[in-house]
């Protein structure tokens, strides 16, 4: 009679193996390295740049600007810091162009160099200026890296969340290499990160408050409106770039029943759902590092400081507009994640300030880099939207018999109320019916046909019961699609 203690090993290591798969978390993908700053600098790390040499530059919301020297080290701690610059009015972006070290202060793009090399810079100069700034604490100022033209783009929040008090608060202006300050986008309300993609084109992220819904990253068009009239009386300063006034929205009804009304109207590009993807999006990075940060090539990786959180979002094109579906990607920051930066080894790193408005994270302030561990995480990759449905994405392959059934999916859509009071609630529920689940022939594509595609609707996917091949579930299995425009 054969043993069956080899049946009773692979049995138990069978169930290990599950059991391992089932217990999979963030870090095993992703590790935080969290930095230690110097004893009483208080660094509100907002905006990074990496210079020539392969230090990091880093501007702190208090006006200084310091430098990193190794900050690919295992560990960094205060030695490898020092000064820069001190004395700026409120920094919250770095670029680098020619020399020089760019940064976006609350009143001005200013660009400065060390000249006598004694690691400060000794040489500051005003590149724009032309926009207004009052003693509003909300007039925060978010500036990009420079286009391959040389131009910069820099958002401007409003006076507070409803007025547009001193010129061009509640615009995003672009900055020419010869230093003009040109209207390009109105209707921003509260920006806190702005960047390209992987083909060039520029977006920022808004925050929830009036005539914003929800927080959402939005494209930055020239001579479009991305949803605040607050701003509108500056068109008569704006009308050789932007054009005229665009018409009034109505408060009260749907962003994209008023895009089919106002010829200039974008439309957000991704909607974050409001507390189920955090509350405050931040920072922008685009992944072009080739695979240097794991499986996600040209996507973008974007902070919210309310939630301690980098989300993941996956763009396409659909009808001549960019959108697209967010994921959860990485939580437990020690502080309220603003600045983001990817560099080509493919770090991210992460800056951070509770600034007196809270966040997950209980850090008054944090400086942290994440990295990829080399291992692949079970994650939808990407979700398309289709004619008929949606095709899903894989990192790996399925499981199929995890997959083939309609039932294994939940899927709900919803919008938010565009309209003048701060926010709004989720509206508009509906529950489309998937007909039907099919598999591609490598098991890492599911297309789902879907009855009751939403224009302009959230789609919301739970997919906890899909499965790889070791039986393990997806690491994060939500995402929502932005469908602000269907296939045709």
């Amino acid at each position: 009679m054969k043993s069956l203690l080899p049946l009773a090993i692979v049995a138990l290591l069978s169930m290990a193996t599950i059991a391992s798969a089932q217990s999979a978390k963030e870090s095993d993908y992703y590790t935080i390295t969290t930095f230690e700053t110097p004893i009483g600098e208080v660094i509100e790390a907002c905006g990074f740049q990496l210079m020539p040499d392969g230090s990091m530059a880093v501007c702190s919301r208090r006006g200084d600007i310091f430098r990193i020297a190794d900050p690919l080290a295992e560990t960094v701690g205060p030695d490898q810091f020092s000064f820069y610059a001190r004395g700026l009015h409120e920094p919250l972006s770095l670029a680098w162009r020619e020399g020089w070290l760019y940064a976006t202060q609350r009143c001005e793009v200013t660009r400065m160099r060390d000249e006598n090399g004694d690691g400060a810079a000794d040489v500051f100069e005003t590149v724009a200026d032309g926009w207004g700034v009052s003693t509003d604490y909300h007039e925060y100022a978010f500036g990009s890296k420079f286009d391959k033209d040389g131009n910069m783009a820099v958002t401007l929040c409003l006076t507070g969340s409803f007025n547009s008090d001193v010129p061009f608060r509640g615009w995003a202006m672009k900055i020419t290499p010869d230093g003009q300050t040109l209207p390009m986008t109105s209707g921003v309300r509260s920006p806190a990160g702005i960047a390209a993609d992987a083909q060039g084109r520029w977006y920022y992220t808004d925050n929830q408050g009036p005539w914003n819904g929800t927080c959402a990253l939005k494209p930055l068009r020239q001579g479009k409106f991305v949803g605040h009239p607050g701003g509108f009386k500056w068109y008569a300063d704006a009308e050789s770039t932007m054009g005229p006034k665009p018409v009034e929205p109505e408060s009260g009804s749907r962003l994209h029943i008023e895009a089919d009304r106002i010829a200039e109207l974008d439309m957000p590009t991704v909607l974050f759902p409001y507390n189920k993807m955090g509350k405050s999006a931040s920072g922008i990075a685009c992944d072009t590092t080739d695979g240097k940060f794991g499986p996600f090539q040209n996507q973008l990786f974007v902070a919210d400081q309310s939630a301690s959180t980098i989300m993941r979002v996956f763009l396409e094109e659909v009808d001549g507009h960019m959108q697209g579906v967010c994921f959860p990607f990485r939580s437990g920051f020690a502080s309220g994640n603003v600045g983001v930066e990817m560099t080509p080894n493919g770090s991210l790193f992460v800056g951070g300030t509770n600034r007196g408005w809270g966040s997950v994270g209980t850090r008054p302030f944090a400086i942290e880099r994440l990295d990829w561990t080399g291992k692949t995480p079970f994650e939808i990759l990407a979700i398309r939207l289709q004619p008929d449905g949606f095709e899903l994405e894989f990192t790996e392959p399925v499981d199929r018999d995890s997959v083939t059934d309609p039932a294994t999916y939940q899927l709900q859509t919803y919008t938010y109320e565009y309209r003048s009071q701060y926010g709004s609630p989720e509206v508009d529920h509906t529950q489309p019916t998937i007909r039907s689940a099919t598999v591609s022939e490598d098991g890492l594509k599911v297309r789902l046909v879907v009855d009751g595609l939403q224009r302009g609707h959230v789609h919301e996917f739970l997919c906890d019961k899909i499965k790889n091949a070791a039986g393990q579930t997806l690491l994060h299995p939500q995402a929502y699609y932005t469908a602000s425009y269907l296939v045709k």
